[in-house]
C-alpha cells in the first residue's frame, strides 16, 4: 500500500485518493461545507491556509496546506521524499 505525505507528517492512501483540487471556487467551498456538516471533513492543514482539497473514495474530504501540484508530485514520485515539507 502506497501512502502520500500531505504535510505535517500526515499521510493518505494513494489507492483511495480520487482527486486533489484547489479550494478557491464556490462549488468546492460548498463541497467542503457539506462534508463538515456530515462529519466527513478531515482538516490536516494545522490551522494554516488551505491550499488543496483531497477527495477520497470513502466520501471523506481532506484539507491540506500544501499546493495541489506538490501533492501530485509526491503521488507520482513512488515513495521518494520531497525537499518541500509543510
Amino acid at each position: 500500500m502506497k501512502f502520500i505525505n500531505i504535510g505535517f507528517g500526515n499521510m493518505v492512501s494513494a489507492q483511495r485518493l480520487l482527486s486533489v483540487i484547489s479550494p478557491d471556487s464556490a462549488p468546492v467551498k460548498r463541497l467542503v461545507q457539506e462534508a463538515r456538516d456530515r462529519g466527513m471533513l478531515i482538516d490536516a492543514s494545522y490551522g494554516r491556509k488551505t491550499k488543496s482539497v483531497l477527495i477520497m473514495d470513502t466520501d471523506h474530504v481532506i484539507l491540506s496546506a500544501l499546493e495541489p501540484k506538490t501533492i501530485a508530485n509526491r503521488a507520482g514520485s513512488e515513495g521518494e521524499e520531497e525537499d518541500e515539507e509543510g
